[in-house]
């Protein structure tokens, strides 16, 4: 790596307008992985294994929302770019936290409803003298590095479709890469290059063919997908859109001038419904190697053909260098959603190993001559319903992982989860909707509290110390919630990682062993990063609960969420934050009102396919947006209606649902919402059972 730094300096110097931000130095943060090569490990060790207990708070800013704060910071010449939920952009001193700017991209409310895991963002990237930014409505920004000022703006998505981005864009030299999200409302997924001078196009791939009787796209990827993906699809998949969204890894291979991407899901989710059950669906749930000058397919490889359960390959991707059997290999490593841990060549993607990294029934293992998984027949849940681990949840999900070149680990934070796939008997696509064409029947709440407690159960997040080349666990650590935080391993031997809960914690890379905890107010779910600034080491994450997690979890009594914050730690530190009360949780507002039984077991099944994912799952905020139960509208027929069939909340990203529902179909919800408010005040004022002798 060193060497290929020395040579980009010079080409930079003798060439180029710049060789990207990976030819920063190792003392700042210039890219998101840290380095291209994503191994987020900070080479820095002022605060190693023997001093961390003297870490305290150095500075910290309060962002602008309590939404979900997924953003990796960037520390260039001393500023720190971080973007928050909704897509704001800060620049702050990193030595003092001095806010220097602040960009509004200015996101229309309803747009918020097309994210479908919260209105975030995982960061920008810096090159150039300028800031890039990838915002939620599909629009690729070009920031003044100085200023803030924008210089110039490309819609890279159809604005009349349900894309977002949330992912965060990579510069590879003149040129800025980001894909999109949005497979579960029926897009069809790809990934584009643009201009980093002036935004105008260079080139786009994508990842699924479209309607075949439409002819090519002009795209790079024509001849692949006409040659090899075209014959892996059957039925009306380009009805649906297809899926195969890039939402997240997008990781430039300095070494080998290769781009590598993630792709996503297919859409429907389903299999049966979205490819008459035929074919592996290529390229979903692959990783694919392009040539970043000119988009052209170089190799791929898919983990899970003919995926039916959200299995994304679209999770953090490290390159390294292992010694494998002897012989220096260059290679990629991902552990995805399906639950195995991949190591592949990166010169030509063959699979060299792979391992479940947590425990499963889908799959038995990986065949290494065809590199397929050896399927569960009843996996595929076309005869009956299968109760499945790992699932959409994933294994494993977008929080980062790390590898430390010192101890040859990866630290990877991973989830155990059971989750219930069946058909879905009445299944119709609706673009604009969720469509995973799965039995949601199957996903619906208990309203018994000793059946929702044994199934919460079997969900667990642990930190996974993982050796890639041994394919095992060397320690693991678990963790009380199922929202586990992204990972920084430093060569101070440590390990940092927030957890939902909102610790903030440093262990002993070796042996897991905490060493130093932090209370944050709030859960922490992005990533962590290091850097120094005036000769200083600081190491910075930052708080902010919510995502796909934090949003469709349930709590017996929400509580307001402090908005996120930038926090920032180093040696000595005695900054202390301003204390956060929540108060109490707004009371329960049951309606006196009958519902019939037929209303709410209606409402129960339109709740679970529309409403959950924001308000929680039994109509229980996790208090990151309303509990619906607690709504001062719940009671009054005409207050529900004038939110969901009027619209009077879209500036907030409450969207009126009156083209997709039936004002009958509204209020079914509020018979069960308001059926849910009643049990929650039934089981709050009985007493606490007795303990038995």
């Amino acid at each position: 790596m060193t060497s290929w730094r020395a040579v980009c300096a010079l080409l930079a110097l003798a060439l180029l307008a710049g060789c990207g931000a990976g030819s920063a130095p190792s003392a700042e943060w210039p890219v998101h992985g840290g380095t291209d090569l994503e191994q987020r490990f900070a080479k820095i060790e002022e605060i190693n294994a023997g001093n961390v207990d003297k870490l305290g708070l150095a500075w910290s800013f309060e962002l602008g929302s309590n939404r979900g704060q997924e953003a990796t910071p960037i520390v260039v010449d001393g500023v720190m770019y971080v973007s928050a939920a909704w897509s704001h952009v800060y620049a702050l001193d990193a030595a003092t936290g001095r806010e220097l700017w602040h960009y509004d991209p200015e996101i229309a409310g309803r747009k918020g409803f097309d994210a479908c895991c919260d209105v975030i963002t995982r960061g920008v990237a810096v090159s150039d003298g300028r800031v890039f930014l990838g915002a939620l409505d599909g629009r690729l920004i070009a920031l003044d590095a100085k200023t803030g000022k924008p210089l110039w703006s490309t819609q890279t998505t159809d604005p009349e479709k349900p894309y977002t981005i949330t992912g965060a864009p990579r510069v590879v030299g003149d040129k800025v890469i980001i894909g999109n999200a949005g497979a579960e409302y029926g897009v069809r997924g790809y990934v584009g290059a643009y201009s980093v001078k002036t935004g105008k196009q260079v080139w786009r791939f994508y990842t699924v063919p479209g309607d075949p009787a439409a002819g090519p796209d002009g795209a790079a990827s024509d001849d692949i997908l006409k040659t090899a993906a075209l014959p892996t699809w059957a039925g009306r998949w380009h009805e649906y859109g297809g899926g195969g969204t890039v939402w997240d890894a997008i990781v430039y291979d300095p070494e080998l001038k290769q781009l590598y991407i993630g792709v996503g899901n297919g859409s429907p989710w389903n299999h049966n419904v979205r490819s008459d059950g035929k074919g592996d669906n290529l390229f979903l749930s692959s990783i694919i190697a392009l040539d970043p000058d000119t988009g052209a397919y170089k190799w791929h490889y898919q983990q899970t053909p003919g995926e039916s359960w959200d299995f994304t390959a679209t999770q953090p991707i490290i390159l390294a260098t292992l010694d494998i059997g002897g012989q220096e290999r260059k290679v990629l490593m991902q552990a995805p959603k399906n639950g195995f841990f991949y190591v592949l060549d990166r010169t030509d993607g063959k699979l060299i190993s792979a391992n479940n990294f947590v425990p499963m029934n889908w799959a038995s293992g990986v065949d290494m001559k065809t590199g397929r998984p050896l399927e569960n027949p009843d996996a595929r849940y076309t005869d009956k319903p299968f109760l499945m681990y790992p699932n959409a949840l994933g294994a494993h999900s977008w929080h980062p992982m790390a590898f430390s070149p010192k101890t040859g680990l990866v630290y990877l934070p991973v989830y155990h989860s059971l989750f219930l796939y069946g058909q879905d008997p009445n299944f119709r696509f609706v673009p604009g909707l969720w469509n995973n064409a799965i039995d949601n029947r199957n996903l619906q709440a208990p309203d018994d509290p000793e059946v929702a407690r044994k199934g919460a159960a079997g969900f667990e997040g642990r930190l996974v110390a993982w050796d890639p080349v041994a394919q095992r666990e060397v320690w693991s650590v678990a963790h009380p919630t199922l929202q586990n935080g992204g990972v920084l391993a430093t060569a101070g031997n440590l390990v940092f990682q927030g957890t939902g809960l909102g610790r903030f914690e440093a262990r002993d890379a070796t042996d897991g062993k905490l060493l130093w905890s932090y209370a944050a107010q709030d859960g922490i779910i992005a990533g962590p990063v290091s850097y120094q600034a005036g000769g200083t080491q600081y190491v910075a994450v930052l708080s902010g609960y919510g995502g796909g997690f934090g949003l469709g979890e349930g709590a017996d009594k929400p509580r307001a969420r402090p908005n996120g914050r930038v926090l920032v730690f180093k040696l000595g530190g005695t900054a202390r934050l301003a204390a956060y009360e929540p108060g109490e949780a707004p009371p329960l507002v049951a309606s006196a009102e009958s519902f019939t039984t037929e209303q709410i077991d209606s409402g129960r099944l339109l709740y679970t396919q529309q409403c959950y994912r924001c308000h929680g799952a039994g109509a229980a905020s996790a208090g990151v947006l309303p509990d619906l139960r607690r709504s001062g509208t719940l009671e009054n027929k005409d207050a529900w209606r004038a939110v969901l069939v009027d619209g009077v909340l879209e500036d907030r990203g409450m969207i009126s649902f009156k083209t997709w529902l039936s004002e009958k179909e509204i209020e079914d919800i509020r018979a069960y919402v308001s059926h849910r408010a009643k049990i929650a005040k039934q089981q709050a004022a009985e007493p606490p059972a007795r303990s038995k002798p």
